[in-house]
């Protein structure tokens, strides 16, 4: 089975899961990248080798993007996705040696500032 097959599979698996799924799943799968990327995964975050802020904020971005444009759609999936995005928010902002101003952190543009 080459790639292309392989894609075909996931593609055609896609077309029968609801639409609420696939952006909750994409969803918690940007939580947890961003979690691990923030060093959340480790007992001591400030010491993790998996602590990259850069790319942390590139992947909270994009999750308060998907967030933002969605939420109409989640319903009862809603309310804990987006208190899932704050909390990380709020960890970049106290990883951060020189935290960005309120509305300047990561996904703050979609989000509003998050304090």
């Amino acid at each position: 089975m080459g790639m292309t097959d392989e894609l075909d599979s996931t593609v055609r698996d896609l077309a029968d899961i609801p639409a609420i799924e696939v952006i909750s799943r994409a969803a918690v799968m940007l939580m947890s990248s961003a979690a691990e990327k923030l060093g959340l995964g480790d007992s001591d975050p400030d010491l993790s080798p998996s602590r990259d802020l850069d790319e942390a904020r590139r992947v909270i971005t994009a999750l308060a993007g998907l967030v933002t444009a969605s939420v109409e759609y989640l319903g009862p999936h809603a309310g804990p996705i987006r208190e899932g995005l704050q909390s990380l928010q709020r960890a970049f902002r106290e990883a951060s040696a020189h935290p960005d101003e309120p509305g300047k952190g990561p996904g703050e543009k979609y989000t509003g500032p998050v304090y």
